[in-house]
């Protein structure tokens, strides 16, 4: 998506450490008019595939995750980094290492939200190494249901976690592809 790769040189930040900052429009200050364009474009590559829902995991990934259910007409979920007390009952869960942050957690759903009958696409705003979407993959697999693929805003191919995805077989649909940054040298996307 040309338009999503001409906001991250115009309004994105290359940090140190392969950190992408994109809290302009994407995940802090919102640009919702762009978000809809975005969660469009993703439907649309998903149209014939059957979803019956969206997951993803809080927060980041609420934004895109909403626009893209409401441009399926599906419901959307996500899955919880922390046990709450409202989170009770019979939970599907796995463990996800956060490359952002650093850290492992668990994430959870209640298991009523995920049937066996759905047809899963799950939606993050980044993919790095993969791990969040391969831990998302491994619960909704938990839940008896499939995964329709998995479609992210922002994917670091350098970090190859979308091309090992691509390889095990899943459907990975980014809008944007960065093969190399740095924050001296600049972006360079991947072009099919």
């Amino acid at each position: 998506m040309r338009a999503l790769e001409e906001k991250i040189l115009s309004e994105g930040r290359v940090l140190e450490g392969g950190v992408l900052q994109v809290g302009a429009f994407l995940n802090q200050l919102v640009d919702t008019a762009f978000t809809r364009e975005m969660a469009d474009d993703i439907a649309s590559a998903f149209a014939g595939d059957g979803v019956t829902k969206v997951l993803t995991v809080e927060t980041s990934g609420i934004m895109i995750a909403f626009a893209t259910a409401a441009a399926l007409g599906v419901p959307m979920v996500f899955a919880k980094k922390n046990k709450t007390s409202n989170l009770d009952g019979n939970l599907l869960t796995a463990e996800i290492h956060s490359f952002t942050h650093n850290n492992t957690y668990t994430a959870a759903v209640c298991a009523d939200y995920i049937r066996p009958d759905d047809k899963i696409l799950i939606v993050d705003d980044f993919l790095a190494n993969g791990e969040a979407l391969r831990g998302l993959i491994a619960l909704v697999r938990s839940g008896g249901a499939s995964v329709a693929g998995c479609a992210v805003q922002i994917e670091k191919g350098f970090q190859r976690g979308g091309d090992s995805l691509r390889e095990s077989g899943v459907k990975v649909y980014s809008l944007a592809i960065i093969d190399e940054m740095s924050p001296d040298g600049g972006i360079v996307f991947r072009h099919p």
